[in-house]
């Protein structure tokens, strides 16, 4: 069974921090089952989203699946007309900020 949302970023963001990565809730969603955008930030100024797939959110043993939602790393205003828009679908969700230089946020599970 996933486990709620909060304790998911919560927990993540732990694990951020444990790595040496600083990162933040950047807008805080439903805490049972909001889904959650990541935007992984270099320090060049370039940024990567990634976000849920088509399907569903969580893998066989109930760990959350991304997927990239740029080609690749991006400008930080393309990041956030993204952001904007998938908002204007999912008020619940939740959107945090990584600020890592290899670009995948310790994300586990990210769909090619």
């Amino acid at each position: 069974m996933p486990i709620k949302t909060a304790i998911w970023v919560s927990g993540h963001l732990r694990r951020c921090f444990a790595n040496g990565l600083s990162g933040v809730v950047a807008r805080h969603g439903a805490d049972e089952a909001g889904a959650v955008l990541v935007r992984v930030i270099a320090r060049n100024g370039e940024v990567r989203l990634y976000g849920p797939p088509p399907g569903p959110a969580f893998d066989d043993i109930g760990q959350r699946r991304f997927r990239a939602m740029t080609d690749g790393a991006a400008d930080a205003a393309t990041v956030d007309a993204l952001v904007r828009r998938e908002l204007s679908f999912d008020p619940d969700l939740w959107v945090i900020d990584i600020d890592d230089d290899r670009g995948e946020g310790l994300l586990d599970g990210i769909e090619r």
